[in-house]
């Protein structure tokens, strides 16, 4: 059984999925639940600084919309999920936040916003599932 689950969540329709598998895990298994979202860097070429501060608030938006729901449905179903939102690189960032936070289990969804073709594998889940430093739940 799985103490300390790792939901990565990007808000993509997969990961929704990857979210309810998650939820279901850390109720059965009574383990601690976190997710995390990755903030992408902001524009590094902006033509003003309101430009960039209009990004970051829209990106700030979406993030905390997906951490209200993603607590919201954990609540349901009785567990408590703490939710992280960082920057950086999508991969990098999820497995070192996996590493330092000592999680057995890393759920991620087949493929998120960036597919290029429907029914193929991501290539961030890929790298994910290659590069995790524990068992990885890849929900379809």
């Amino acid at each position: 059984m799985f103490k300390k689950i790792l939901i990565a969540n990007d808000g993509s329709e997969h990961a929704k999925k990857a979210l309810a598998a998650a939820i279901q895990e850390a109720a059965y298994s009574r383990g601690e639940l976190h997710q995390v979202s990755v903030e992408e860097d902001l524009p590094k070429y902006a033509a003003t600084v309101g430009e960039t501060e209009e990004v970051k608030e829209q990106r700030n938006g979406y993030f905390a919309q997906i951490n209200k729901e993603a607590v919201a449905a954990a609540q349901t179903a009785g567990v408590t999920l703490v939710p992280h939102v960082l920057v950086g690189h999508e991969v990098e960032t999820i497995i070192n936040f996996c590493k330092e936070g000592d999680y057995d289990l890393l759920v991620i969804g087949f493929m998120g916003h960036s597919r290029i073709f429907e029914r193929v594998w991501g290539s961030t889940s890929q790298n994910l599932t290659r590069l995790a430093p524990c068992s990885v739940l890849v929900v379809k």
